[in-house]
């Protein structure tokens, strides 16, 4: 397993492009259903010893409207090679898929992603052939998401934005509201999203503080990652504490109204199992009451 930001944005938007939303709101086009996007080959290799790859190419397939690739790059530094490397992605593949093609790169510093953005221009004298202009996913615009309910709701979205406000003096409050929402979902994802970050953080300071909050143990010897499989174990006092905030805000955000009695139940719950079904039904619910119907989850 590398452990690298490219690795992890590979993963991201691979398997989850809905963290895309950003650039599909910018841009005023509807964000495709997971279906309209699948994966192709980021080989854009035409001679072996010259061996070019993008770190992910997905081609989108709307219903309606004209199909385009998503050529996405991780940035870490800046590096003058890429107005050239960009410029040869963005060209192979449109004359490879003969479709237009959006540059998307992620950066985690402002720097970076202001020096991402370009434009890159190929000319001579006054005279301009070609402008390369990514599209950037950096601090600038990926929303900095602080609380629980949200990472419930849009968890790879959550994940990116830890990863690329890691330098933001916000970051470990950013960390805490997504191992709270992280905390809601079953041990498999849980699992996942925690390696995908550490993946995405590498050797930051602000690594190190995602591993001191979770408190892990090594899940892949010898590569680095880590797993608490008890969920910050010895910690389940202000994890429900985590999930009950998580359940009034999702409330909250829908517009449900919540009386002082339910609001102190909510609060003064301490069963991780209950308030995880009571967070699953507050995602659906119409009165607050819906909540505390028994069900079979609870039998």
């Amino acid at each position: 397993m590398v452990t690298s930001t490219h690795e992890a944005s590979h993963r991201i938007f691979q398997d989850h492009p809905e963290a895309l939303a950003p650039v599909f709101e910018t841009l005023g086009v509807p964000l495709p259903a997971k279906s309209d996007i699948r994966e192709i080959t980021p080989d854009a290799t035409e001679i072996r010893p010259l061996e070019r790859r993008v770190d992910t190419v997905l081609k989108v397939e709307p219903p309606e409207g004209e199909s385009y690739l998503l050529a996405i790059e991780s940035q870490t530094k800046q590096d003058p090679d890429k107005a050239t490397s960009w410029a040869y992605y963005v060209a192979y593949l449109r004359a490879k898929y003969d479709l237009p093609v959006l540059l998307v790169a992620v950066c985690r510093d402002r720097p970076t992603a202001n020096w991402a953005s370009g434009p890159f221009e190929c000319g001579v004298g006054p005279w301009t052939t070609q402008v390369t202009r990514p599209y950037v996913l950096g601090p600038g615009t990926v929303p900095e998401i602080t609380d629980a309910a949200t990472v419930l709701e849009q968890p790879a979205l959550a994940v990116l934005s830890a990863i690329v406000h890691s330098e933001s003096r916000r970051s470990p409050a950013i960390l805490e509201a997504l191992l709270h929402g992280l905390t809601s979902f079953d041990r498999d994802t849980l699992k996942y999203w925690c390696e995908v970050l550490e993946l995405g953080l590498e050797n930051t300071p602000v690594r190190r503080k995602w591993r001191e909050l979770v408190k892990a143990i090594t899940n892949f010897p010898g590569h680095g990652t880590v797993f608490e499989e008890t969920y910050l174990e010895g910690k389940a006092e202000g994890l429900a504490k985590g999930e009950a905030t998580a359940v009034l805000r999702v409330l909250e955000r829908r517009g449900i109204p919540v009386p002082e009695s339910a609001r102190v139940r909510i609060a003064e719950c301490t069963s991780l199992d209950t308030l995880g079904v009571w967070l699953d039904r507050s995602l659906t619910a119409t009165v607050v009451d819906d909540l505390f119907v028994e069900g079979p989850e609870e039998t």
